[in-house]
């Protein structure tokens, strides 16, 4: 069986394009299918952010071939865990939720890391060091969901 992750941010251009790149370097392709979305359709069809792209380059993760897509219901129905990056992703996702399975499958993607923060802070209008910082803390999240994806296909 095949896990399916969705990360998802406002546009799809910075953060979960980043998710969507560094989840997939640390679980199995043939158990977890990853992918990203973004809550609103201003970017469809267009490559992650320039900046996004270099700050995974740098860690050796392409996300260069990505492209933007809007958030819809049909993704409750394809993926077993939606991560979104902020409360207000958080909103905009449980808003299209039909049911309570629908809601049970939405997170935000630090709510096992609150140490640090909630959310995931949006870096599009910020200097290119945002960019760095926010791959550090989704690079965090993501080691945290590895190992529990992981045991899901161990045990």
């Amino acid at each position: 069986m095949v896990t399916k992750v969705l990360m998802v941010c406002l546009g799809n251009i910075c953060r979960s394009p980043l998710a969507e790149g560094i989840l997939k370097e640390k679980v199995k392709s043939n158990q977890v299918f990853v992918d990203s979305a973004g809550t609103g359709g201003f970017h469809i069809g267009k490559q992650p952010d320039y900046r996004s792209i270099a700050v995974a380059k740098k860690y050796n993760i392409d996300i260069s071939n990505q492209r933007c897509r809007q958030f819809s219901t049909k993704d409750f129905d394809a993926f077993d865990f939606i991560f979104v990056m902020d409360k207000s992703n958080y909103t905009n996702v449980i808003a299209k939720a039909r049911n309570t399975d629908d809601i049970s499958k939405v997170q935000l993607l630090l709510s096992n890391d609150r140490t640090i923060t909630e959310e995931v802070p949006d870096p599009y209008y910020d200097e290119d060091d945002g960019f760095e910082i926010v791959y550090h803390l989704i690079n965090n999240a993501c080691d945290k969901i590895a190992i529990q994806l992981n045991a899901i296909h161990n045990s």
